[in-house]
């Protein structure tokens, strides 16, 4: 119960993996403030989990618009003072090749992506350092910061670009405490706001070293742990929790493909 009365910021709260973060520290007895721009689907999130409406904050935010994530601040300044954790978890990941996406769809996608947590993690930091609390900021980004994938360009771009901001906030808010870390989750479709075809999600599964898409327990335990006091020298780090999915290329049978013994 490391958590017992944390406050906790997360984005992107109604979507699957804010679902399962959400979950994981909701059981620790955390105060927790859950964004999405899906206000209805908060309603529904938090009916479903038991959240008490006394230790919760539901805000409606529109990430792509720097006015909400001021008012978002304002809402946990009001409720709480400063928050002690912030995960940075909405993203989008639509699939158009380079040659069809539109500037707008371009802009949306680096506005969710890389914008809003930029502006999140400003703002919030400015409180807790306002509160002298010291605390955990964890982004989550992807294996496609690493590997590009044809169809998701403007995706993997904007998940490189996040690393390199989660480095940076980590050298800058170092001396107020602060630590500033990314987990790079693995596959796990499902989302209703970036819809994949089943021939998609079987492929993309096909590919996975470990056999399976990533689950409710695999991501939340990283980012746990990465605000926990056994992660208290740990900042600037990427955690990879995606079952070998970016270490490189995989196809099921190639290991039986060849039974041969190289020449020595």
């Amino acid at each position: 119960m490391e958590f017992q009365n944390k406050s906790i910021v997360i984005t992107g709260a109604a979507g699957v993996f804010g679902r399962w973060i959400t979950e994981r520290f909701a059981r620790d007895g955390a105060r927790l403030c859950l964004s999405d721009n899906r206000g209805m689907a908060l309603d529904e999130l938090a009916t479903s989990l038991g959240l008490p409406p006394s230790r919760t904050i539901l805000h409606a935010t529109e990430l792509t618009d720097e006015a909400s994530i001021l008012d978002l601040a304002d809402h946990v300044r009001d409720a709480w003072q400063a928050p002690d954790i912030v995960v940075n978890n909405a993203g989008l990941y639509p699939r158009c090749g380079l040659l069809d996406v539109s500037a707008a769809d371009w802009d949306r996608i680096f506005a969710v992506n890389l914008r809003a947590p930029f502006l999140v993690t400003r703002e919030m930091t400015k409180l807790m350092i306002a509160a002298g609390r010291r605390g955990a900021i964890v982004n989550i980004s992807s294996g496609a910061s690493r590997q590009m994938r044809v169809g998701s360009v403007a995706y993997c771009t904007s998940k490189t670009a996040l690393e390199r901001l989660t480095k940076g906030f980590a050298l800058e808010l170092a001396p107020h405490g602060i630590r500033v870390n990314a987990v790079e989750p693995g596959f796990a479709p499902g989302s209703t706001v970036s819809k994949l075809s089943e021939d998609y999600v079987a492929r993309m599964r096909a590919r996975i070293p470990l056999g399976r898409t990533s689950g409710p327990g695999d991501a939340p335990g990283a980012i746990a742990y990465l605000c926990s006091e056994k992660a208290s020298f740990i900042t600037g780090a990427v955690l990879s929790v995606d079952g070998g999915n970016s270490i490189g290329t995989f196809e099921a049978g190639e290991l039986s493909a060849g039974t041969g013994t190289a020449a020595q």
